[in-house]
């Protein structure tokens, strides 16, 4: 832990979607997983460390938290950034933020020596304390998630289970009633054919026995 708060963390910038994204994070790689790139943006030059001061001030703020500002601004980026303002109008850039009424917040330039300077050691192993902090929370965020979705597969398996169970079970015994009713079935069938059988036995002797006392 102690190594990792020494690290010192470094401002990344992209464009994804609607937004430009920026991290201040100890590696490109923790960059990437930050934005949830599935590709390494850095190699296919979408994405690239920077040095503007309004952005490192910014990231460094909230190590580890994704800033958004609308996608080829120049605004500050913050947590929650607006949808660019003009999107389907056929330019292929989005309106920069308008300024303020009053029209004096016109940043003044910077010199090179604010644009250069560095973040001292105690300040930067803050940073990363923050930057960590952030990591954990998403991961903790990230383990919960994957706990509820394997709460609702048990739960669905478990329902799953228990159907099957009570329809096996009816199966079961749906058929072994209609196996029962099947004997039935034969048992009064082999009684019907004794009985027409009996009856025709009878009706024979009854009707000899007839046709003699006619004679």
């Amino acid at each position: 832990m102690a190594k990792q708060l020494k690290r010192k963390l470094k401002t990344y910038q992209t464009s994804l979607g609607f937004y430009d994204q920026a991290i201040a994070a100890p590696s490109m790689k923790a960059a990437l997983a930050a934005w949830g790139a599935s590709s390494n943006l850095f190699h296919q030059g979408v994405a690239k460390e920077t040095d503007d001061p309004d952005i490192v001030a910014a990231t460094m703020a909230k190590p580890g938290v994704v800033l958004r500002r609308p996608v080829g601004s120049d605004g500050p980026f913050n947590e929650s950034a607006e949808l660019p303002t003009d999107l389907g109008e056929g330019e292929t850039r989005p309106r920069r933020r308008s300024k303020s009424k009053s029209g004096s917040q016109k940043r003044p330039a910077k010199t090179a020596r604010t644009a250069s300077r560095a973040i001292d050691d105690a300040a930067a192993r803050k940073a990363a304390a923050a930057f960590e902090k952030e990591e954990r929370r998403r991961e903790a965020a990230r383990v919960k998630e994957e706990a509820a979705r394997a709460r609702e597969r048990a739960r669905r398996d478990k329902a799953v289970t228990a159907a099957e169970a009570a329809l096996d079970k009816a199966r079961r015994e749906h058929d072994a009633k209609a196996e029962a009713i099947e004997a039935e079935r034969a048992a009064l069938d082999a009684r019907a054919e004794a009985e027409q059988e009996r009856w025709d036995k009878q009706r024979k002797k009854l009707e000899q026995a007839l046709r003699r006392a006619r004679e």
